[in-house]
């Protein structure tokens, strides 16, 4: 069995990482830990910035900066996490796509074989709705996929 289990900073992807770790040791399943970062947040960052403060000379510059603290922080985070599975005496392994979130995660599911998609119900926004990403790819997996509260 492998289980997939999509992180993106939030507490939500904490505690779906949680419950996909308490899966995995039942039924004695690999894990992935699966994030996307999306070079278009970091553009639309460094936009807004370079609105806000005038300082479009550097509009480049500030785009890359921000693209570098998010795989940072997703690195990190994804470390914490492995880190935590591992001390459960989970096999667990890290990915980091770029690109579109939906596109690289419906690609993921496909490619890889998951018995099961684990996500938290809420992004790094936290809106009282199920997130954007899970309306994104309901219709296009067959994969069960576990939405964590």
């Amino acid at each position: 069995m492998k289980i997939l289990v999509l992180i993106d900073g939030s507490k939500w992807s904490h505690k779906g990482a949680l419950h996909a770790v308490s899966i995995a040791k039942k039924k004695d399943a690999d894990v992935l830990l699966l994030s996307v970062l999306d070079r278009r947040e970091a553009r639309t960052m460094a936009f807004n910035y370079c609105t806000q403060s005038d300082k479009c000379d550097i509009i480049g510059t500030y785009e890359q900066n921000i693209w570098q603290d998010m795989r940072r922080n997703i690195e990190t985070e994804l470390a914490a996490v492995w880190d935590f599975c591992n001390g459960e005496g989970c096999r667990c392994t890290t990915k980091i796509r770029d690109g579109d979130r939906r596109e690289e995660i419906v690609r993921e599911v496909r490619d890889g074989g998951y018995s099961l998609v684990v996500m938290g119900a809420h992004g790094r926004s936290a809106k009282p709705s199920l997130g954007g990403t899970l309306s994104d790819i309901a219709g296009e997996i067959e994969t069960p996929v576990l939405i964590v509260r």
